[in-house]
């Protein structure tokens, strides 16, 4: 996996967890729940990313 796409996902479980957090500090549900599902995607990314590199070498 490429460098770029490993920052990609690790950006986007970032900008997630950025997104669930401000929908908890403001009383946003939607908000957080959307911020979750993005942050669960991106974790979800980068552990296929890891699984792919591991049968890789």
């Amino acid at each position: 996996m490429s460098i770029g796409k490993k920052i990609a996902h690790k950006a986007e479980a970032m900008k997630g967890g950025a997104k669930k957090t401000t929908g908890r500090a403001t009383g946003n549900r939607s908000l957080q729940a959307e911020g979750r599902g993005g942050q669960l995607k991106g974790n979800i990314k980068q552990a296929g990313a890891k699984i792919k590199d591991a049968f890789k070498h």
